[in-house]
């Protein structure tokens, strides 16, 4: 149980400050001259937390492996281990696509100046948010792996606070900015081409 409440801890402070540094940025915009300091100031604490949050799931997983008594056959560490193959594929590819700007929100600290052309490319195009669909999955298969139920009772946490996250940051900010659910995707592949 320690190690599950660590997990939901650190998820907590990745959610909240990652959440709570965006909403700040904005509804109080910074001048054009303060905006790359303030973003790379954010990008390196969001960094830490989203790093950190990650060691953690993963050590309530390893901490707390055999406490998942499934009744199958343990062809199920192989559907696990397709999970985790299938979910980091999406989210290296979807990271890729977006680029490091786009992967850490940097148009809440410096927003663009024209509203961008939707462009749809990588797995935007089948999937409307595959960071944070898909992109969870290998989660899930982790905690199938070891047969953690701690591990996945955090993947469930896990990945519903980010679905919370989005839908009261990011998608509203989204929606101001660029209008409509689909310009999500423009937005951040707008934000990867950008240069600087």
């Amino acid at each position: 149980m320690l190690a599950l409440g660590y997990s939901v801890l650190s998820r907590l402070a990745y959610v909240l400050y990652i959440g709570l540094a965006l909403r700040r940025a904005d509804a109080e915009p910074v001048s054009r001259d303060a905006a790359a300091p303030a973003y790379a100031r954010f990008r390196r604490r969001a960094a830490l937390l989203m790093y950190h949050d990650g060691i953690a799931f993963v050590a309530v997983c390893l901490l707390t492996r055999g406490t998942l008594d499934l009744p199958v056959p343990p062809a199920w560490r192989f559907a696990g281990a397709g999970l985790v193959a299938l979910g980091v594929a999406v989210k290296l590819w979807a990271t890729a696509t977006l680029g490091a700007d786009g992967y850490y929100w940097r148009d809440f600290f410096e927003p663009p100046e024209t509203r961008p052309a939707p462009t749809i490319a990588g797995p935007y195009r089948w999937l409307r948010n595959p960071m944070y669909t898909v992109g969870y999955v290998q989660t899930y298969g982790l905690a199938l792996l070891v047969a953690s139920l701690p591990g996945l009772v955090a993947a469930v946490f896990s990945q519903g606070a980010i679905v919370a996250f989005y839908r009261l940051v990011e998608r509203p900010h989204y929606q101001r900015l660029y209008g409509g659910v689909a310009a999500t995707t423009a937005r951040r592949l707008r934000t990867s081409q950008e240069p600087g």
